[in-house]
Formats: structure tokens, sequence, C-alpha cells
């Protein structure tokens, strides 16, 4: 492609926006040029994928901004408070719904209606409703994210066992005939600080007769840590650890959990689709049939995972959103998501996109496939994140054996009420046509 002629006062501006674009130089009108916020990796593999969708679309130009993960969350509020966010973004699932809280996000929903390229039967159910805040579609699913098992089959049937786990019960005889902490042999590494582990086997329980109630009950006003349902997840994690079927340790004290995983010291792995290119590329040929994944067990069969992943949204304050939009189309495309997974991993929440390419023969991604059918999203507040992460410290305390299952499940509805507070507020004095789950 040739960058188009420009004034030579503004020479050095094409210059700046070529080198931000890897070498992409296509330049278009000052009113095409599109703001595009990636977090992490993702923003590495998307400048590969532009070229094809600049040369679609020689009136869009496309600049990338990758924000580093610890940096993104605080750098997109800071954004909105500031009347500069970009034209679109990636956006995590649990994050959505505080951006859309802010009335920050364009509701989506008539586009999709008019286009021909997303169809939302096509994506797994329970993905595409994390895009959905009481209603209003915010958000087109960019690619999925869900924790299941990573399992050493070769031990598993050196003790006897011809498949992994289907429900809680096997998947206890499987731990205890697996672990021997005087050999430094374990079941299962959870780490100690990641809320994820617990929050997949409480995803998993009947939370009772009130419909919506889950994690959060009453609309998301109230914890619900104390149920009947989280009180027996909660009784299943501690005692992995109090059973030493499990080491109490962090991911830090971990250390190289694919080495330890290679060397025996766990047979087990709850983890995510990234692990699936580490384990191919740290363990070594004579080990790669040793391992494979499998859905999770739930109570009495089959599990729930959790619905993560990243979704891309377009901006309130956006001058291009059609432009936007277009790239959004682009990038959801089946073939391209393909690519996409070739090049990072990421998995498509179109089931389509399984249809071909390295996925579609992949046996280790065949689990997660499965799975992806059985997830749910966690509760869609904007205040789940710092939730998630004080019941996360409170379990820590459970394990260490300083609170009972019944004092931590109570400390957990105490510390998520507090965080609610505000919420209720906003909820209990709004007008029913202002109410849209969010806080101020």
């Amino acid at each position: 492609m040739s960058c188009r002629a420009r004034p030579w006062r503004h020479a050095w501006l094409v210059a700046i926006t070529c080198s931000a674009l890897l070498g992409s130089c296509t330049q278009a009108p000052d009113n095409h040029e599109l703001t595009f916020w990636t977090i992490g990796r993702e923003g590495e593999a998307i400048v590969k994928l532009l070229p094809a969708f600049e040369r679609a679309h020689p009136d869009i130009h496309v600049r990338v901004q990758q924000l580093p993960l610890t940096a993104a969350h605080q750098k997109l509020l800071t954004a909105f408070a500031g009347d500069s966010t970009p034209d679109l973004s990636q956006l995590g699932n649990t994050w959505l719904p505080e951006l859309a809280a802010l009335h920050a996000l364009e509701p989506l929903q008539a586009r999709v209606d008019r286009s021909r390229v997303i169809q939302p039967r096509d994506y797994f159910a329970s993905i595409w409703a994390t895009n959905v805040i009481d209603g209003t579609l915010y958000g087109v699913p960019w690619y999925v994210d869900t924790r299941l098992l990573f399992y050493r089959r070769d031990l598993l049937q050196a003790a006897g066992f011809d498949a992994p786990p289907r429900n809680w019960v096997e998947w206890r005889q499987q731990l205890a005939a697996l672990s021997d902490p005087a050999r430094h042999r374990y079941g299962i590494l959870l780490p100690t600080n990641e809320y994820e582990q617990l929050m997949s086997l409480a995803l998993q329980q009947d939370y009772g007769p009130h419909p919506g109630d889950g994690l959060l009950r009453d609309g998301g006003r109230y914890g619900n840590f104390e149920s009947a349902g989280f009180r027996r997840a909660l009784a299943f994690y501690v005692d992995t650890f109090r059973l030493r079927q499990a080491p109490a340790i962090t991911n830090v004290e971990a250390g190289n959990p694919w080495t330890e995983f290679g060397r025996g010291v766990y047979a087990f792995y709850l983890s995510g689709p990234w692990n699936i290119g580490e384990f191919r590329a740290r363990l070594p040929a004579a080990q790669q049939d040793d391992w494979a994944t499998a859905p999770l067990p739930g109570p009495t069969g089959p599990g729930i995972g959790v619905a993560g992943g990243s979704s891309l949204v377009i901006f309130r304050r956006s001058r291009h959103k059609d432009a936007a939009w277009q790239l959004i189309e682009y990038l959801s495309q089946p073939v391209v998501q393909r690519q996409f997974y070739d090049l990072l991993g990421d998995m498509p929440p179109r089931r389509s996109s399984w249809e071909g390419g390295a996925l579609h023969d992949d046996p280790k991604a065949r689990a997660f496939r499965q799975q992806l059918e059985q997830v749910r999203p966690a509760p869609a507040v904007p205040e789940w994140e710092r939730i998630a992460n004080e019941m996360q410290l409170v379990a820590a305390e459970a394990i260490a054996g300083r609170l009972t299952i019944d004092q931590a499940a109570a400390e957990m509805d105490r510390r998520a009420d507090a965080i609610l507070a505000k919420r209720r507020w906003v909820l209990d004095h709004a007008h029913p046509d202002q109410i849209r789950g969010h806080t101020p």
C-alpha cells in the first residue's frame, strides 16, 4: 500500500502514524482515522490482521494503542473522565458493566440487527449474554476464556483411573489417590491468590428458588455467600487444602507450574486456554501425550465454567462509529477469528469459527469447545471484581484454619454488602426507567 500525498507541513504526522502501525502506511482522511485500544498481548496480534482490513476499507486508517493489563482499567476510567476515550476498545467482560454504568458505551443491538456478519445464534449463548446489561447489548464477544482441567493422563492411568472425573465424588477420589505430600506430590494446584478457581466451583451451584440469584442476590444488591450452594462449593474448595490434596501457596510461590506439572508435582491444574500453548512449548516432546484437558466436573455431573473473555465495544463519544463497526464486523468473521487464534491462542466465541483450521482437529482444545456450551457469566455488576478479590482473601483465611466455612461465608457477605451499599442506594432511589444496573 502507498501513502496518500499530504502537504509537506503534515509529513511528520504521517511518519508518526505509520510507525505506530508497525509499517502500515495507508492514510485516510482525518475523519476516518480510528483509535483502537487493546489490552495486553492482543495488541501485538491485531496489527498483523489490520493490513487486510485497510486494503478492503482504504478510507479507514486504524491506530492501535496497546495498554498494559496492570494499567488498563485506570486508563479507561481516566479517559472517560477526561473525555478522551478511543473510538473502540477491547474490554474484559467483567469490566463491561462498569463502563456501561457510566454510560460510556454505545448500545449495539440496532447494528447487530442490520449486520450480515454478526449472527448472535452462532455465538456461545452465555458468552453473548455477558455483553447484555439490563437488556441492552453493549459489546460483541471477541474471544472467550473459561477454566477447566489440565490433567496428567498417564498419572491417572497409573493410579487405576481410565477417565478424568465426571463429578465431585470421582474428583475427590482421584485427588486422594494422586496426592502424596510427603513426596511433594499433590492432586491439584489451586493458587490461593486467584479467585477464578473458587468462582468456577461456586457457579455450578443451585442457588435456590429465587430466579437470578447466584453469587449475589436481590438484583445484585447483596452478597449470597451464606447460601447453601456457595457454602457447599467453599467446603469442597477448602477441604482440598485441608486434606493436603493441594498446597496452600500463591501463584508466586508456585514458581513454574508447567515444569512442576511435567515433573508430576501436580496431577491437575485448573486453568485457562492460554496454557495449551504453554504446555506445548515448555514440556518435552516425549511428554506431549501424557497430558490432556477435560471439562470441569460438577457436584453430580458435568460442571459449569466461567464465561470469561474480552469483547469489542464502541464508545459513545466516538465520532467514527460506523467505521468502528466495520472493524468489529471484520474481526468477527470466522476466518479472521481463526487467524487470531493461530497468532495468539485466544479462542473464538463463534461456533462456526471452530469448524475449520487448527482448532477443529486439536484434541487439547476439544474440552474447551465442550465447556463453552456449559458456562455462566460472573455477576454483571461493576463492583464484581472488588467483591471477588475480597471473597478470595476471606477464603485464604478459611484455608489457613482461622475461619470456619460458616464464618467465612458470613464475612464474605459482610464485605460484599459494604461494597454494594452505594449500588443499593442508587437502585432504591432511582426511577424504574433510570435503573441500568449501575452505580454513580
